[in-house]
């Protein structure tokens, strides 16, 4: 794990020529980084944005969740030439104040534990919210399926994106 990890923070030095336009959390970059970095580590060590977590490296756990022109995908194994010209919209990007149902929902909720794995746990869930307005049991568990939690909270963030998806009026 150490091994791949300076791996691709050597990737992070600059390539003559080769610059990468993409807008993040509504923010426009020009970089200049190797095409074939991971976005997770351009996120991460190029623009500072570390509530993306590095998890497995393997696109298994879900941790290094972000959106990419509105779809979930694995920071980890998305190389940056992948979201040239595209919109990435981070956790940091989701809503700030934490005024999102979602983010409010995981508070009432208590889901956090260790934390960790949240931000990608509540990045999938906005998709599966904004897809389907008022998902299942069933729904919920096949959008999260791999979404790894390692502290065993999802009944809690079942509870959660139920929550999230009632009305402002019925919510707690």
């Amino acid at each position: 794990m150490v091994k791949r990890y300076w791996t691709h923070k050597q990737k992070l030095g600059k390539v003559a020529g080769e610059m990468t336009s993409l807008t993040v959390n509504r923010k426009k970059y020009e970089l200049d980084v190797d095409p074939t970095t991971p976005l997770l580590w351009v996120l991460r060590e190029k623009l500072q944005l570390t509530g993306t977590k590095f998890g497995c490296g393997m696109a298994l756990c879900g941790a290094c969740t972000v959106h990419l022109n509105g779809e979930a995908v694995r920071s980890c194994v998305t190389p940056l030439s992948r979201a040239a010209g595209k919109e990435v919209v981070t956790i940091e990007g989701l809503s700030p104040d934490l005024a999102r149902p979602l983010q409010q929902a995981w508070i009432t909720e208590d889901v956090p534990q260790c934390g960790y794995c949240q931000s990608g746990q509540i990045m999938a869930a906005a998709v599966l919210l904004r897809e389907n307005s008022n998902p299942s049991d069933t729904d919920i568990d096949d959008c999260m399926t791999g979404n790894i939690c390692r502290c065993g909270t999802y009944q809690r963030i079942r509870r959660a994106i139920h929550l999230a998806a009632k009305p402002k009026t019925e919510r707690k």
